[in-house]
């Protein structure tokens, strides 16, 4: 058994070093680097396209309601929101949230509404962010 781990581990740090050569040598010709690694006997990965989340803020699901979304501040974060309609002269709060999320309800179609937030944890609230601007269709 010890003889067969030893060789087992052997093995797998040979095939690494081999993926890694593979790879470099892949990475040094971009334009064939797909065609390099399918030779070598390996498949090409394909690589993720996830969108980052971002402070955002779109159309609702009913007429007059918008979804604003942000990035997380973590598990234990609270987030309060703000939202102008004269251009960012006067803010109205609206019900704080302990997820990233919210949604505004009962906008009248044409009209375009600033949104800031700011995220608030055990160490205090922070700075509000710069606000986004949604028109409401």
């Amino acid at each position: 058994t010890a003889t067969r781990n030893e060789k087992r581990t052997a093995l797998i740090m040979k095939l690494e070093q081999l993926k890694a050569y593979i790879q470099s040598v892949a990475d040094a010709n971009v334009d064939n680097s797909g065609s390099i690694i399918q030779s070598a006997g390996l498949t090409v990965r394909k690589v993720a396209t996830r969108k980052p989340r971002v402070f955002e803020a779109v159309a609702g699901a009913t007429l007059g309601t918008v979804k604003i979304t942000t990035v997380s501040a973590g598990p234990r974060a609270s987030y309060e929101w703000q939202s102008s309609s004269d251009g960012g002269k006067t803010w109205v709060d609206m019900a704080p949230t302990l997820q990233a999320k919210t949604s505004i309800t009962g906008l009248a179609e044409g009209t375009t509404v600033l949104i800031r937030y700011r995220t608030v944890t055990k160490t205090g609230a922070a700075d509000w962010s710069t606000p986004t601007t949604y028109t409401v269709k």
